[in-house]
């Protein structure tokens, strides 16, 4: 109904010629009647913006939504940050509210009440995400092809944990994900293992051919021919390709040290653990760096589950040599400290360049074709290394050429000895990675996970190079 708005007086339809109109305004509002017309678009506009109530509930709905897509997103970080739930309602939010009234001078009230972070919040945030995540995976792996990547590892208590990996081609771009994480109840058999596995992709419906390949480590229940995991696994799927994990196999090459130079990390993870083991040698030992201006002040502690952990002890003992010697001195430890020092500075160098080589071996991007290039690689260096040592260039041996002129050469026998060993061992441990025939699944594996259009152009070139005669290198060079 048409509606003065002087009154706020509804009238009629009749009412709305200019004649009535105007009649109203010189009767009704006598002083209004020479006003300009700014004046009634301005009560227009302050009428059309006035709160309604249907305003006011689309406004608050509003807030609401956005406040409940801000907990979702502050939730993310806190779960990407692994800090604990009650961080959101302990911190965050009057971290928020000290901002909106001290920087933005606003009441934090009207935007902290709509975030809802408590604890229960924020834990049922996280794993509303994490069950959508893992659905939107489980649903491409269903209709995709995937390689596999399983790991069993014993927790602090006792608790033994099978983690599973997946590697997937997704529009043309390889993606890399955790599948799942769950617990083995009772033992860690490959049957148990393979079991696990059948039952979480019959729950989810994802089929066992989808599997192309499958990675594990080198332990018995995963690798054994009879009862191991990819024993079960290839009866599932014959095609199945079934590999050693390239880095548990150049793990397994770093640990292998034998006589003096096993004894000598002996001694450092023994003078390590006992300034770490005690409080107040800790603190003693850091004084004494203080007191020498060392870089560091704290030695680094070896622990054994963390493959780069050797190289960065061993870096950090020989940085903080002339302290540590100064620690001990007088003592036993420290005169087979002293005996072992141009071993120390050798195992320093070398576990420094293997754990180059164990970070060229991971990452999202890695592959067969990019692992078996850094280990062939790799093993180039180790020729050029001892050649380098035997003539006394320590070029690649930043630590060993300090104490160049100790060194004796009986010393440079055992470190030679020790880089061809590392040679051959890595001959036998890759030796399927760098044969011609064993190159052919992985390939295969590759094409089948690729696009069309890729396939027939990468098929094309490798047969014109296998028709030329080129080698394994030249082929591998062409995918």
């Amino acid at each position: 109904m048409p509606m003065c708005l002087l009154c706020m007086t509804s009238l009629s339809n009749e009412s709305m010629r200019p004649s009535k109109l105007k009649k109203h305004l010189e009767t009704a509002h006598k002083d209004k009647k020479d006003k300009p017309l700014d004046f009634f678009k301005k009560l227009r506009d302050e009428f059309q913006g006035r709160m309604t109530v249907n305003h006011m509930f689309t406004q608050k709905v509003a807030k609401v939504d956005r406040g409940m897509l801000a907990s979702y997103k502050i939730a993310n970080l806190i779960a990407k940050a692994g800090k604990p739930h009650t961080i959101g309602e302990s911190l965050i939010m009057p971290a928020v509210a000290v901002v909106l009234s001290t920087v933005m001078n606003q009441s934090p009230q009207e935007v902290t009440s709509v975030i809802p972070l408590s604890n229960s919040s924020v834990s049922r945030r996280i794993d509303e995400m994490a069950a959508d995540v893992e659905n939107q995976l489980i649903s491409k792996l269903q209709v995709n092809d995937f390689s596999l990547q399983l790991d069993e590892s014993t927790l602090p208590d006792n608790s033994a944990l099978l983690m599973a990996f997946v590697r997937f081609l997704d529009v043309d771009e390889i993606c890399q994900e955790m599948l799942f994480a769950l617990k083995l109840t009772t033992d860690t058999k490959g049957e148990s293992i393979f079991k696990k596995l059948e039952v979480y992709f019959e729950e989810n419906n994802i089929p066992l051919k989808n599997i192309v390949a499958c990675a594990t480590d080198g332990a018995a229940a995963m690798i054994g021919r009879y009862r191991g995991f990819s024993a079960y696994l290839k009866k599932a799927v014959p095609n199945v390709v079934c590999v050693h994990c390239v880095v548990h196999r150049q793990h397994l090459v770093a640990k292998n040290l034998a006589g003096r130079l096993h004894e000598a990390l002996g001694h450092v993870i023994k003078a390590v653990n006992l300034i770490k083991s005690s409080a107040l040698k800790d603190r003693l030992f850091q004084q004494l760096c203080e007191k020498n201006n060392e870089e560091f002040e704290k030695l680094v502690l070896h622990t054994e589950v963390r493959w780069l952990s050797k190289g960065n002890c061993l870096n950090r003992f020989v940085a903080l040599w002339d302290s540590v010697i100064s620690f001990f001195s007088g003592t036993e430890l420290g005169q087979k400290l002293v005996d072992a020092k141009s071993d120390i500075f050798y195992l320093s160098d070398i576990f420094e360049k293997l754990n180059v080589l164990n970070k060229e071996l991971q990452g999202n991007n890695s592959t067969m074709f990019s692992c078996k290039e850094a280990i062939t690689t790799f093993k180039g260096k180790l020729k050029l290394f001892w050649l380098n040592l035997g003539r006394r260039e320590f070029a690649q041996f930043p630590s060993l050429a300090v104490i160049s002129t100790d060194l004796l050469d009986d010393d440079l026998a055992v470190y030679v000895d020790h880089l061809k060993q590392l040679h051959n061992d890595m001959d036998t441990r890759f030796s399927d990675l760098c044969h011609t025939g064993l190159w052919i699944p992985s390939l295969l594996m590759y094409l089948k996970l690729m696009s069309p259009y890729k396939k027939v152009s990468l098929n094309f070139r490798i047969t014109q190079q296998l028709k030329q005669g080129s080698s394994v290198e030249d082929t591998r060079s062409c995918g």
